[in-house]
Formats: structure tokens, C-alpha cells, sequence
């Protein structure tokens, strides 16, 4: 098993229950784990046989434009992608960060974590 991390994927999106944040939107964080059979890819030296980055970034970023009420739903539809289109994945984490939230304080950000394995999904 191995694991490939894309870290601080950086996205301007507009979720949120507040009407606001569907006019102003947010900046967003998003990390993402994806642990596989690494193997095949170590000996063969060949992209389709491991998880692509570039894959994971751009279903990322095509996620996070579907505008959703609240972070775990955009994070669960990341992981669904991720297994649906990714085959050789196992698990998944999706971490969601939405930067300087809009809830009354001095808060640097608020992040959501979904993990789930191929079998739960």
C-alpha cells in the first residue's frame, strides 16, 4: 500500500448556507489522500498505473465550482469522483477548508475531513 498527497490545493468557490457566501464567495483549502497499491507503478515506471495528481486536482477543482450548502457534501462528491474515476484507489481523504469563515471572529479557518474506503462507498 502507498499513499499520494495532494496538499493545499488553492480554490475561490462560493459555498455556504448564507446567502452572502453565494454572492462573495470564499477562499478554500483542500488536501487530499489517496492510499493504493503503489507497486505496479514503482516497477512499470508508467502513469496509468498509479494515481495521476493532475487527476486529482482537476476533479477537485470541478467539484468545488458545484455550488453546495455545506463542506461535507462537496468533500463526499470529491471521494466519490476520486473511486469512481480512479480505480486503483482504496481510500480516500478529502479535507475541506474554507478560509477566514464568516461566523463572528478571529478565525483563521474552519476544515471539514471525509475518509472513506472503496468498500463503504
Amino acid at each position: 500500500m502507498g499513499i499520494i498527497k495532494v496538499t493545499n490545493i488553492k480554490i475561490y468557490a462560493y459555498h455556504g448556507c448564507l446567502t452572502e457566501e453565494s454572492k462573495i464567495g470564499s477562499n478554500y483549502r483542500v488536501d487530499v489522500t489517496v492510499k493504493a497499491n503503489l507497486q505496479p507503478s514503482a516497477k512499470s515506471d508508467n502513469l496509468p498505473d498509479t494515481v495521476d495528481y493532475v487527476h486529482i486536482n482537476k476533479i477537485v477543482k470541478e467539484e468545488m465550482q458545484i455550488r453546495s450548502k455545506l463542506l461535507e457534501h462537496v468533500a463526499k462528491r470529491i471521494i466519490d469522483r476520486i473511486f469512481i474515476e480512479i480505480e486503483i484507489a482504496d481510500e480516500a481523504t478529502v479535507a475541506v477548508s474554507k478560509i477566514n469563515p464568516p461566523i463572528g471572529g478571529n478565525v483563521e479557518m474552519v476544515t471539514i475531513e471525509i475518509n472513506l474506503k472503496r468498500d463503504s462507498f
